[in-house]
């Protein structure tokens, strides 16, 4: 008698072993990735890239950041890279921190970051936005008076919000020397040109910052956690000290240069999602339903007059919520901008 058997390889790609929606689900909208798959040229090189598996990838991932360093324009000395933005962030702490120091965050913001500050043993002071759900940059800059570590988002998580330059270089005239600086621009491929600032020129400048980058939202490569930041050169160095030998995969050499080279394709695809992202807006404008100013691939409806939750819970929709009531909403497809516009429809 012949038994049939379903790969369980099978069962992890329909998400039953995992039991948790997976971003081919087009009403998975809550970890902002990606609504399509890899770039074609980034999926043709990885499959190439298989037959390399027997082979333990470089000790330390030289190669990669040799290409990151020559994209960026930048020494290098300066880059480090980790297992996404949260991997570079986690060698940040552990660089630059003891047990006991304090980390400034604003509130709401990305929620790893105060889960981060407890794994190093931090304390966590928060500095709430303003009504606009843009940062307090002159209460975070008090925050980091006393602070080891004080993170800034542009655009904000969750916020999608964008700070001035001006405003993002007086806060960093304000911040002690001692005290470091992460800005967290995982979302930058998603802002026009007017709202995006020299980050390597502001490192220069300020050598108590890191800019921290991701590979997982708009290219679109979550699944391989690919991480960088740059600073200045000394606290590079410090940095790059933590790589974890034979800790970055080859497939990630590969898949950053393969989507460099395919960067026109890219451009359209970040213009694909930020046109549904105004269609998203436009409509709940249309309704009367308040949104904050987001220049990323996520729409945040504030929850001060009510709580979101009721509107999305038991439709299929799968969001972010926040205390206070607010939700953050990833841009999918039409399809699941069309059952966003209908919860929310629904309940206003």
């Amino acid at each position: 008698m012949t038994r049939t058997r379903c790969p369980a390889s099978r069962d992890i790609l329909s998400g039953a072993v995992a039991g948790q929606p997976l971003a081919v689900d087009p009403l998975a909208l809550s970890l902002n990735e990606c609504p399509f798959p890899p770039l074609p040229a980034v999926r043709t090189a990885l499959n190439t890239s298989l037959e390399s598996l027997n082979r333990y990838p470089e000790f330390l991932p030289g190669r990669l950041r040799a290409v990151l360093a020559r994209r960026l324009g930048a020494d290098l000395d300066q880059v480090v890279i980790g297992a996404g933005a949260t991997g570079v962030l986690m060698d940040v702490l552990h660089a630059v921190t003891s047990p006991g120091d304090t980390m400034a965050m604003s509130s709401p913001t990305f929620d790893g970051y105060p889960i981060f500050a407890a794994t190093a043993r931090l304390r966590s002071v928060t500095v709430p936005l303003d009504a606009y759900g843009r940062h307090d940059l002159d209460a975070m800059a008090d925050a980091a008076a006393a602070a080891r570590v004080v993170v800034v988002c542009r655009p904000h998580n969750p916020t999608g919000t964008v700070d001035c330059p001006h405003d993002l270089e007086r806060f960093l005239t304000r911040v002690p020397a001692d005290t470091v600086v992460v800005l967290d621009e995982a979302y930058v491929e998603f802002l026009a040109p007017e709202h995006r600032i020299d980050a390597l020129a502001l490192v220069r400048r300020f050598d108590n910052v890191v800019v921290v980058r991701t590979f997982s939202k708009a290219y679109g490569l979550a699944g391989l956690r690919i991480g960088y930041g740059f600073c200045a050169p000394d606290l590079g160095r410090r940095l790059w000290t933590r790589q974890l030998p034979f800790g970055v995969p080859l497939a990630a050499l590969v898949a950053v240069a393969a989507s460099y080279d395919a960067e026109d394709q890219l451009r359209q695809r970040v213009r694909t999602i930020n046109a549904e992202r105004r269609r998203l807006q436009m409509q709940l404008r249309a309704m009367g339903v308040y949104h904050t100013e987001a220049q990323a691939n996520f729409v945040y409806l504030p929850g001060a007059d009510h709580s979101w939750r009721p509107a999305f819970d038991g439709c299929g929709l799968q969001v972010r919520h926040y205390a206070g009531g607010g939700v953050r909403i990833t841009v999918g497809s039409r399809a699941s901008t069309q059952a966003v516009v209908r919860a929310v429809a629904d309940a206003v």
